[in-house]
């Protein structure tokens, strides 16, 4: 059975999609960018800000879900430059302690509201 879902806690999505689709215990979360969830502001000061507002992003849709970080499986990250890696990685590398998912990081030449990072994920419930 198959559940979409939205929260108030991420921003709302700017297209024909939701936040996360269940099924079968594993959780699909579409890509998240910098963008506060209340204001609508994108954080774009600097890429450390940037992919902290994303993986907070993440995480409520998580929760919403009933699920943390610890249940991630699946990552994907894409980046408008790869010189951006080192400082997303860390930032991105914050929100996890052990059992680190399987992840593949791309650079694309652009990304919805011209953002410098989204990320993607999979979890699976416990």
């Amino acid at each position: 059975m198959k559940k979409a879902f939205n929260t108030s806690k991420a921003p709302m999505p700017i297209g024909p999609y939701s936040h996360g689709v269940l099924v079968n215990g594993m959780l699909f979360v579409s890509g998240q960018v910098g963008k506060h969830p209340i204001t609508g502001e994108l954080m774009l000061d600097d890429i450390k800000t940037e992919a902290k507002q994303v993986m907070e992003n993440v995480k409520a849709i998580l929760h919403e879900a009933g699920m943390d970080f610890s249940n991630v499986v699946k990552t994907t990250i894409f980046l408008t430059d790869m010189n951006n890696f080192a400082a997303v990685n860390e930032v991105y590398g914050s929100y996890f302690t052990k059992d680190f998912p399987a992840r593949e990081t791309v650079q694309v030449s652009k990304l919805p509201l011209n953002v410098n990072v989204e990320i993607s994920v999979v979890a699976v419930a416990n």
